[in-house]
């Protein structure tokens, strides 16, 4: 079985991420399940054998945690991400990436996105900072 790619990947709104692949599969996913789902060894925890190093994390919600600052591809099978909160391990594989955006589109969800839109208005203001 081959691979299919992502063709084009944006950002509809500040808080959603969209993908499009070769086979005509689109998919919208939050910014939010995005980071919840990064698959780096902090946030999934690290096990080898039977050995635990460390155990999954829980994404907090802070300023910064999901807002996406960059995107990189990596090589032909992968895409990093770095979040404005800094945390930049998170490596998705293509296969990874389709899997979760498949598992988790709101495309056709009107409440999910209206749910969405709230919750990035709702961090605006959380971060509002007032100067003298």
């Amino acid at each position: 079985m081959s691979r299919i790619n992502p063709t084009k990947i944006n950002r509809p709104e500040p808080y959603l991420l969209q993908a499009e692949w070769s086979d005509g599969k689109t998919a919208i996913i939050s910014l939010e399940m995005l980071r919840r789902e990064c698959p780096c060894a902090y946030c999934k925890g690290e096990k080898v054998g039977n050995k635990v190093y460390s155990h999954p994390i829980e994404v907090k919600d802070e300023p910064g945690a999901f807002d996406l600052e960059d995107m990189k591809p990596i090589g032909n099978y992968a895409v990093a991400v770095k979040w404005k909160s800094g945390h930049d391990t998170g490596i998705y594989t293509w296969d990874y990436f389709r899997e979760i955006l498949a598992k988790n589109d709101i495309s056709d969800d009107e409440e999910a996105l209206n749910i969405q839109a709230q919750k990035y208005e709702k961090s605006k203001k959380k971060i509002k900072l007032n100067m003298l």
